[in-house]
């Protein structure tokens, strides 16, 4: 006998679903932009009210924002904003440094000059906003060169989860740019386009690589500063190496 198929979903569930990703795409943004910050208990119903929706709508966005890895429940207690300890954090950034490798070796194989031209346009922004010590800027920009080259690789399963672990980091480093480090960060930008328009696989896993794991120097130096540096690994998890293309110095233009 066949199985009865499940009904389909009603006008309520629907509109119930639509706001809860409206409510949860709210909250994360004050998660993200430090209004909320860690440890803080998110309550339901003054969510709600401030919201101007029901309780369910929040309710299903804390159950996202927990799948996200944004927000933690505690049986008896409630939601709090997660807490990143600095031991996750590095290991978040040993696995993106592995990703990001990845992405610089497949876009220098791939990426046409229009979109190399992009991406200078995406670092000369940093860099302008690091001479006018805009550390706003710079990290809106920082944020929006990275998730380019995501969407340029073209791999839909990385840049989510990419985009998981990003936030989950975003969580642990509130924005601390000096002048100094946005002037770091934007020189391993114009290194890591530079090896991408010249198609040269390896430099470009390399830069991306090195980026990545120079951020997590740093901040385990500012953590854990009585620890012993740490040499950084080579990028073995990236894709072998190809010969550049025989339009690489095109690409330079």
């Amino acid at each position: 006998m066949n199985a009865t198929p499940p009904a389909p979903p009603t006008i309520a569930q629907l509109q119930c679903n639509s706001l809860a990703n409206l409510v949860q795409g709210a909250i994360e943004r004050k998660i993200l932009d430090g209004t909320l910050k860690a440890g803080d208990k998110l309550t339901e119903a003054a969510l709600a009210d401030e919201l101007g929706v029901s309780r369910g709508p929040v309710r299903e966005a804390f159950r996202m924002l927990e799948e996200a890895g944004l927000v933690r429940t505690e049986k008896n207690r409630g939601v709090f904003v997660r807490e990143i300890p600095v031991e996750e954090a590095l290991d978040i950034f040993e696995v993106r440094a592995v990703m990001d490798a990845y992405v610089g070796r497949k876009l220098a194989q791939t990426l046409p000059v229009a979109q190399v031209k992009e991406l200078r346009r995406g670092v000369e922004t940093m860099e302008a906003a690091a001479k006018a010590q805009d550390a706003a800027l710079f990290h809106e920009a920082n944020l929006a060169f990275h998730d380019r080259l995501l969407a340029l690789a073209g791999n839909a399963k990385l840049t989510t989860v990419y985009r998981k672990l990003t936030k989950e980091l975003m969580l642990f480093r509130r924005q601390n740019l000096t002048p100094e480090s946005m002037a770091i960060y934007a020189k391993e930008h114009r290194q890591i386009v530079k090896a991408i328009a010249a198609g040269d696989v390896e430099a470009a896993g390399r830069a991306m690589f090195d980026h990545v794991m120079a951020s997590r120097e740093r901040t385990r130096i500012n953590h854990l500063p009585a620890l012993a540096p740490v040499p950084t690994p080579a990028p073995s998890a990236a894709p072998p190496a190809r010969r550049p293309r025989a339009n690489a110095a095109r690409r330079s233009v």
